[in-house]
């Protein structure tokens, strides 16, 4: 079996590809055959070696997996031949970046049939996030007024569709070239960050959804209504932010995204409705990983990267 492995923190080169065992599936685990893999930013930073969640190398990155179920041994959730797509273990390591993943079937959905591999594993941990972070904590609903920051990136440009499902009237800030790819998922307004202040061009915002971090994250609290909620996907930890919002009346959540199979089949049950849809702005083979992490370091990105297996 290939997998991909780190070998030391540096840079893309570090990302080597091996033979390993095939992995043996514990009790309501499955095997899964994997057909593609979503890259996120957040294995670029933990291959820099930025904070230590799967401790030092060797280890394998990788949690977004779309496949075939090669083998449920004990689990009735699935049979072989099952395409599931999925986000196991997270924060755990899932070793995705393989051939062959072993992954809890509770931590797995079955695939919309109008999603293809390359689609699907794009989505579990940009839709999860936006799900936990729209759904489960803001409770968003039919008139809100809701703000994504980074409309246009993995997180944002899906977290867009699922505000726009939910009935709420969708801000979002994007540079100008991604305007129009923002606009056509469904934004009422889009502000280009790159010439507009957004905090003088918007207002009595009822949720932030912040996936951009820093003064973005900071300066949110200027646009919020009375009573209005501040989620953000990377400042979770900044407790002077949250203090700040208690003192301004809002609230203030952060999201450590999870597994979590009621809202991975709410992804699925809105890509099959025709509400959500999934953008990739490249692929590469298994072998080129090197190459898309590369692409992953320079930002700015239209959607995601996924790596594809061959066969």
């Amino acid at each position: 079996m290939k997998v991909i492995t780190q070998q030391s923190f540096g840079g893309p080169e570090v990302l080597t590809v091996v033979d390993a065992p095939e992995p043996r599936p514990r009790p309501t685990e499955v095997v899964v055959r994997v057909k593609a893999i979503g890259l996120n930013p957040l294995e670029a930073r933990l291959r820099a070696g930025e904070f230590p969640l799967l401790g030092r190398p060797p280890f394998v990155l990788g949690w977004d997996i779309s496949g075939v179920v090669e083998a449920s041994p004990q689990t009735w959730r699935f049979r072989p031949g099952d395409d599931v797509f999925g986000m196991p273990l997270f924060p755990r390591a899932a070793d995705g970046y393989a051939e062959l993943v072993a992954a809890p079937a509770l931590h797995l959905t079955r695939k919309p049939a109008s999603l293809s591999h390359v689609e699907a594993s794009a989505l579990p941990i940009a839709g999860l996030t936006a799900w936990q972070g729209l759904v489960d904590l803001a409770g968003v609903a039919e008139g809100d007024r809701v703000l994504v920051h980074g409309g246009g990136g993995g997180v944002g440009h899906v977290a867009v569709q699922i505000a726009k499902a939910l009935g709420a009237y969708v801000i979002a800030t994007a540079s100008g070239d991604k305007a129009g790819f923002v606009k056509e998922l469904g934004a009422d307004e889009v502000v280009d960050y790159t010439a507009v202040d957004f905090t003088g061009a918007v207002r009595d915002v009822d949720v932030v959804l912040d996936t951009i971090g820093g003064e973005t994250a900071e300066r949110s609290l200027d646009v919020l209504r009375p009573g209005g909620h501040l989620v953000t996907a990377v400042a979770e930890d900044n407790a002077d932010l949250a203090a700040r919002c208690e003192t301004a009346g809002s609230r203030f959540s952060g999201i450590a995204v999870d597994p979590d199979p009621v809202a991975l089949r709410g992804l699925a049950d809105l890509v099959d409705r025709g509400r959500l849809r999934v953008h990739v702005q490249e692929t590469f083979p298994f072998e080129r990983i090197a190459d898309a992490h590369r692409l992953l370091d320079r930002g700015h990105l239209r959607g995601k990267v996924v790596l594809t297996m061959p066969g």
